[in-house]
């Protein structure tokens, strides 16, 4: 998913290709280029593009026999034809031989790059689809989820009995603990499996923009809004959503939230229209909502509607027999991403990881994981690759914070400081990314 999408530029005019070259780098895509149908599609023989931006009008094969044979050749490719001369016959004809869309000449920049950026969008939900469908069977049993301990084989229990129901949930637990892995499980497990599961960070947003984020907006709702976009509520249509960190939202939201869940209806930001849509929320938070609400800084009511069912995860130090297994995991994980063989652990760092507290949990077990295969050399994880080694957070000498600095600084590196695949690679979003860098002022 963090992998730089390709594009062809096929045009006959070699100041298209330059300028559109130019622009598209610019914008982090690979690009090549091609004068003609025919050097296009060789190129295409020999290498997948993600998306093709072809004129219509050129010597030879014109680009709409170019999109047949394309579709031919690869039918996931995105195919865009532009044209000099605009022609709804054209047009139509284009979109029923498969094209992404059509746009005329001369470009109007944001319009071009808008029509880009909705088609990576579609390739990206292509490729999570075709994910989705090879992890499906995988996913529909919660037995296959990593933990033997009885602490997690409860959880288990209870995820399987609330999944078949259209009840709320929240799931509670320390950062770190896999709240986030906990829901993805009520939602495979459910009726709703077919349909998206949709994630909110709540705490990763500003209030404007977790309004945006979650109702949608229409074209002009405020500046910036040049388009109109659907929001996560309306995405869940017949799915889950997910909303993390749902102690974090203003008291505003939490009167617009209540309404959606009561209504199952809402209206976009600068819209009018009521919008239904049929979702089951599934909530997660590291804090005490009773709690909150008792000091009167969470309402009651929607406390409530969502904590019909309430499933606790339990901290990694309370379930130390799962710990082998999520390194087995892990380490089978990372080795595949990084493309090295497959290396074991020494039994002293095994025993050392299961004395450690793990204040981050299951996240800082992965991240130990991920940081030893990357420092280590040899067949086998020693004591000596593991920071807790050396009283990283264990003796106290450095924070957790310290760790996490250290840990985002060389997972950054091993990523050429690509924020994208960093992120993924930390499963946390970008924008969270962007304050942790700020935050520990780290540089590149």
């Amino acid at each position: 998913m963090g992998k730089k999408k390709s594009i062809l530029i096929v045009d006959d005019e070699q100041s298209v290709r330059d300028s559109l070259y130019n622009w598209f780098i610019e914008d982090g895509y690979n690009v090549e280029r091609a004068e003609n149908a025919k050097k296009a599609l060789a190129i295409l023989e020999a290498d997948c593009y993600d998306i093709v931006l072809a004129d219509v009008k050129m010597p030879g094969m014109d680009g709409l026999e170019m999109l047949k044979r394309i579709k031919f050749l690869r039918e996931e490719t995105i195919v865009i034809i532009m044209t000099a001369f605009a022609s709804v016959d054209t047009a139509v004809q284009a979109l029923k031989d498969g094209a992404f869309d059509y746009v005329t000449k001369p470009f109007d920049p944001d319009v071009l790059s808008h029509l880009i950026r909705n088609a990576v969008k579609q390739i990206s939900l292509s490729d999570e689809n075709k994910y989705l469908k090879e992890r499906m069977g995988q996913l529909e049993n919660v037995e296959d989820m990593i933990g033997q301990s009885e602490a997690m084989q409860k959880v288990l229990k209870e995820v399987a009995n609330v999944a078949q129901s259209h009840s709320s949930v929240i799931i509670t637990g320390e950062s770190g603990s896999g709240k986030e892995l906990i829901a993805r499980a009520i939602h495979a497990n459910s009726t709703r499996k077919f349909f998206p599961l949709v994630c909110v960070h709540c705490g990763a947003l500003t209030e404007s923009l977790l309004e945006s984020e979650m109702f949608g907006h229409e074209k002009g709702a405020f500046t910036g809004a040049m388009y109109c976009r659907k929001g996560r509520f309306e995405m869940a249509d017949g799915g889950s959503i997910f909303l993390d960190e749902i102690a974090t939202i203003s008291s505003k939201m939490q009167v617009e939230l209540l309404r959606v869940l009561e209504t199952k209806s809402f209206v976009r930001v600068g819209g009018n229209k009521e919008i239904s849509s049929d979702f089951r929320v599934i909530c997660a938070t590291n804090r005490d909502l009773k709690q909150m609400v008792e000091k009167g800084t969470f309402r009651e009511d929607l406390y409530y509607r969502l904590n019909v069912v309430n499933i606790h995860v339990p901290p990694l130090r309370e379930r130390i027999e799962d710990i082998p297994l999520l390194v087995e995991y892990f380490i089978s994980k990372y080795c595949a991403s990084m493309n090295r063989p497959p290396v074991t652990i020494d039994d002293s760092a095994l025993k050392r990881l299961q004395e450690f507290d793990f204040p981050g949990n299951i996240r800082e077990l992965e991240n130990m994981v991920e940081r030893a295969i990357v420092v280590g050399n040899g067949k086998k994880i020693a004591l000596k690759n593991l920071p807790i080694q050396q009283g990283i957070a264990s003796s106290g000498t450095e924070s957790l914070e310290d760790v996490e600095k250290q840990h985002i600084q060389q997972v950054l590196k091993h990523h050429s400081w690509n924020i994208t695949r960093t992120a993924k690679a930390l499963k946390v979003d970008r924008v969270t990314l962007y304050n942790k860098i700020k935050k520990y002022n780290l540089k590149q």
